[in-house]
């Protein structure tokens, strides 16, 4: 009897699972979408995220969409968008990405993940790093205007 209780109690906690979804969460707070997938790190977690766009910016040919004006704000998630996507997003909008996402609310699909960005010095990465969150977008059904 008692290895019967011993292997329910190993099935159950098989059966849980510490990943965590934004699904149960509030995914509209930034600050609760930033503090999530930084405690669910390495790992980010999923959901559709209501995010408010004040900038913008391209590097490497991808567009970044940012909830603060300073993209290295610790209250700042960036949307990034992948390069293959840019054309298909400036044809449905009828402007670019990183113009027309600025002033306006978003619901982005996908996986919040905290990630580590280097600064460069003289072309060289160097030891310093600071933490970003990013949802990336590959696919047109990920990013919706709310307004």
């Amino acid at each position: 009897m008692k290895y019967l209780i011993l292997i329910s109690v190993l099935f159950v906690s098989a059966c849980s699972s510490t990943h965590k979804t934004a699904s149960i969460f509030d995914i509209s707070d930034i600050m609760n979408i930033i503090a999530l997938s930084e405690e669910n790190a390495p790992n980010g977690i999923i959901g559709t995220f209501t995010l408010p766009i004040k900038t913008s910016g391209i590097q490497r040919r991808n567009v970044y969409l940012n909830t603060e004006v300073d993209y290295r704000d610790r209250r700042n998630i960036t949307v990034a968008i992948s390069p293959k996507l840019i054309p298909a997003l400036t044809k449905k909008y009828g402007s670019s990405p990183e113009r027309y996402f600025v002033n306006k609310t978003i619901a982005v699909t996908g996986e919040a993940k905290r990630m580590k960005i280097y600064f460069f010095f003289n072309g060289k990465k160097t030891q310093k790093y600071y933490f970003q969150t990013h949802i990336r977008v590959m696919s047109l059904d990920q990013i919706k205007i709310l307004n």
